[in-house]
């Protein structure tokens, strides 16, 4: 058999494939994470009682859009490194500007308060517990992150791992505001990206053994 007519015979029994595929899994990943995160928090934590007066507090606002920022930039990475040779591109520089915000206004907290009450805004009140709690709470999203990727094809394993690791750890801050007392910036600028960091590393480490081809 001829080369030419070896690759006929190949490509005519290649189906095609719905570009849509791997949109849904994505979709189905992350409403199925949700759902776990959603089932943790309550069966552990439970939602937090002032809840409905503290979304009457603008920090409560900026609070969720660093975590949903962070993690809508870095889904966005995933979906690029899914796919062999898609460069990041501008993506690289956006995913650090929420955090540079945070640290930002962290910084601006700090200076403006008394030395007195500095400490407490670093500490809140749960600053042990807070990072652990991330952590377990994305763990859902990051098992949906992987099974997604399993399914597709990414050659940069350990930098797709730890943000599939980061993405889950954004998301798993993003449910756990239902139950966090915390508003304060220099909590969040430390603690909360702390407990994105966790699973980051954990995704960095377990990247090239989950998403081998």
């Amino acid at each position: 058999m001829k080369t030419d007519e070896f690759v006929a015979l190949l490509a005519s029994r290649v189906q095609a494939v719905d570009p849509r595929t791997a949109g849904r899994r994505h979709l189905f990943a992350l409403v199925a994470g949700g759902v776990g995160a959603v089932v943790i928090l309550v069966a552990a934590l439970g939602f937090n009682p002032q809840l409905a007066h503290e979304t009457t507090v603008p920090m409560f606002w900026v609070r969720e859009a660093f975590c949903l920022a962070l993690a809508a930039f870095t889904i966005a990475v995933i979906t690029r490194l899914a796919r062999p040779g898609v460069p990041i591109g501008w993506l690289r520089a956006a995913v650090p500007v929420p955090l540079i915000v945070m640290w930002l206004l962290a910084a601006v907290a700090l200076f403006e308060a008394p030395a007195a009450g500095r400490v407490s805004l670093l500490l809140g009140g749960s600053a042990m517990v807070c990072p652990f709690r991330i952590a377990v709470i994305g763990s859902p999203f990051f098992v949906g992150l992987v099974w997604v990727l399993r399914g597709l094809a990414p050659t940069r394993l350990r930098l797709t791992g730890a943000a599939a690791g980061f993405a889950a750890g954004a998301l798993g801050a993003l449910v756990y505001t239902l139950h966090c007392p915390e508003l304060a910036a220099p909590f969040l600028a430390v603690w909360y990206v702390l407990g994105i960091c966790i699973p980051t590393a954990v995704g960095a480490w377990l990247g090239p053994r989950l998403l081998r081809w």
